[in-house]
C-alpha cells in the first residue's frame, strides 16, 4: 500500500516542481525588463500611449494632415501668382541691321524668332486663371479633408476599440489566475481531507486517487492560467511600451450603465465616422462630376507684366528710349471638340458617383443594424452579470455543503469534484461575462461616438 502512495503521488510532486518552475519564470520574466516596481494603468492610459505606437493610426494622421494641406494648396490657386522673371538672350548676328538708320540701329539676328542680338528681360509677372474647374476643386479638397478626417476618426476608434478588448482580456487573465489558485488550493485541501478519512478508515483509497487527479488538474489548469496571462500582457505591451515586456498591472475602471437606446439612436446618428465617411465621399463623387463638366466652359487667362525686354539693362535706353513698362492681356478659349473625352470623363464620374451613393446607403443600413446588434449584445450581457454573480454565490455555498456532508459522510467524493468544478466553471464564466459586457459597451460606445 505504501508503495502505491508513493508512486501516486511522485506525479503530484513532479507536477508542482513544473508549476513553480512556470510562476518563477514568470516572476523573473516581469522583473528582468526593469528594476522599479510595475506601472499601473488605467484603461485611457492604455490608449494614449497606443496612439503613439500604433502605425495604422500614425497613418491615419499623416493622411489627414496631408489633406489638409492639399486644401490650403487648392484655397491657394484661385488666388493670382506673381513670379519675378530674369532672362538674358544671345543670339548671333546676321550681318545685317535693323532699324534703318545708324542712329537708334542694332544688329540683326540670325533667328528671326528673337527680337535682338543681345536682349535683356526682367519683369513681374501676375498671372491669374477663373474657371469653374480651380473652384470645384477647391471644395473637392475639402471634401477630400472631410472624408480623410472621418478616416482618421475610424482609425482611432478601431485602436480604441483593440486596446479595450486586449485591457479586459489581460484583465481577465489576471482575475482567472486568482481563480486557479483558489480552485488548486481547495483540490489539495480536499486531497488532505481524504487522506485523513483514509487514515481513520472512513473513505476508500479510490476517494484519494480522485481527488489527487483532480488536483493534478487543478495545477495544470494554473499554469495554463500563468501562461495566458503572461501572453495577454505581452500582446497588450507591444501596443504600449517600446519593450512589450515591461512590467505593468491593470486598474480596472467603473462599470459603466447602459445608456438609453434614444439617446444611443441620435448620437449614432449624429457621431458616426463611417456615415461621415460615406457622406463625405459621395460629395467627393458630386464634386468629381462637376469638374468633368466645367471642361465645357472656357477658362479666363489674365496676366499682367510690369518691367523691361529690351537690348539694354537698364530702364531706359539710347536715346532716351523707355524700356521700363507694362502689358496685359486676357484670354478666353472656349472648347469646341475634343472626340468626346469631355463626355466620358463625365461618364467616368458619374460611375463613380453612383457607387458612393450605393456606399452610402449600406452605411446606413449597417448603422441601423449595428445599433441593434450591439445595444441588444450590451442588454443581454449587462442583465447575466447579476445572474453569473448569483451563479459563483450558489456554487460556493454548494460546495460547502457538500464537503459537509462528505465529512459526515453522506455523499461521495464524486458530489464534491462534482461542486468544485461547478464552482470554477462559475467563477471563470464570471469573467467572461464581466468582459463581454465592457467589450460590448466599447462596441456601442464608439458607434455612437461616447469614447
Amino acid at each position: 500500500m505504501s508503495l502505491l502512495l508513493v508512486g501516486l503521488r511522485l506525479p503530484v510532486v513532479m507536477l508542482r516542481l513544473s508549476i513553480i518552475a512556470v510562476a518563477l519564470s514568470t516572476a523573473a520574466f516581469a522583473q528582468q525588463v526593469s528594476g522599479p516596481p510595475p506601472t499601473a494603468i488605467t484603461l485611457e492610459q492604455a490608449i494614449a500611449l497606443a496612439r503613439a505606437n500604433e502605425p495604422s493610426f500614425a497613418a491615419a494622421v499623416a493622411n489627414s494632415r496631408v489633406a489638409a494641406i492639399d486644401h490650403s494648396i487648392a484655397r491657394a490657386a484661385l488666388l493670382p501668382s506673381v513670379n519675378y522673371h530674369n532672362q538674358v538672350l544671345y543670339t548671333q548676328p546676321n550681318g545685317a541691321f535693323n532699324g534703318g538708320g545708324p542712329i537708334g540701329s542694332q544688329a540683326a539676328p540670325r533667328f528671326i524668332a528673337n527680337n535682338a542680338v543681345r536682349e535683356y528681360a526682367s519683369q513681374g509677372i501676375i498671372n491669374e486663371t477663373v474657371g469653374l474647374q480651380q473652384a470645384t476643386a477647391v471644395s473637392r479638397a475639402g471634401a477630400a479633408a472631410a472624408v480623410a478626417a472621418a478616416e482618421l476618426e475610424i482609425a482611432r476608434r478601431g485602436l480604441v476599440d483593440t486596446v479595450t478588448s486586449l485591457f479586459y482580456q489581460a484583465l481577465a487573465s489576471d482575475h482567472k489566475i486568482g481563480v486557479a489558485r483558489r480552485a488548486a488550493g481547495e483540490a489539495v485541501s480536499f486531497t488532505t481531507l481524504t487522506q485523513q478519512r483514509e487514515s481513520a478508515r472512513e473513505a476508500a483509497h479510490a476517494d484519494v486517487v480522485k481527488t489527487q487527479l483532480q488536483q493534478q488538474q487543478r495545477d495544470r489548469d494554473l499554469a495554463d492560467a500563468l501562461l495566458e496571462q503572461q501572453k495577454s500582457h505581452l500582446d497588450l505591451g507591444v501596443l504600449l511600451y517600446p519593450d512589450p515586456r515591461t512590467a505593468y498591472t491593470l486598474v480596472p475602471g467603473p462599470v459603466v450603465p447602459l445608456p438609453a437606446r434614444a439617446d444611443v439612436d441620435a448620437a449614432a446618428m449624429r457621431l458616426n465616422p463611417e456615415l461621415h465617411q460615406a457622406l463625405a465621399s459621395l460629395r467627393v463623387s458630386n464634386l468629381d462630376v462637376t469638374a468633368a463638366r466645367a471642361a465645357y466652359l472656357p477658362d479666363l487667362g489674365l496676366n499682367f507684366t510690369y518691367g523691361i525686354d529690351a537690348v539694354q539693362f537698364a530702364a531706359k535706353g539710347r536715346d532716351g528710349v523707355k524700356n521700363l513698362g507694362y502689358s496685359a492681356s486676357a484670354t478666353l478659349d472656349i472648347p469646341v471638340w475634343d472626340w468626346l473625352s469631355t463626355q466620358h470623363r463625365v461618364r467616368q464620374a458619374e460611375i463613380l458617383r453612383d457607387a458612393a451613393h450605393t456606399a452610402l446607403t449600406a452605411t446606413q443600413r449597417r448603422l441601423i443594424a449595428q445599433l441593434d446588434e450591439f445595444y441588444a449584445e450590451a442588454g443581454t450581457s449587462r442583465d447575466q452579470l447579476q445572474s453569473l454573480e448569483q451563479s459563483v454565490q450558489t456554487a460556493t455555498e454548494s460546495l460547502r455543503l457538500t464537503r459537509l456532508r462528505y465529512t459526515a459522510g453522506e455523499a461521495t467524493v464524486l458530489e464534491v469534484v462534482d461542486a468544485q468544478n461547478s464552482l470554477t466553471t462559475a467563477e471563470i464564466a464570471r469573467e467572461d461575462g464581466t468582459v463581454r459586457y465592457q467589450l460590448a459597451l466599447t462596441n456601442l460606445q464608439l458607434l455612437t461616438g461616447a469614447i
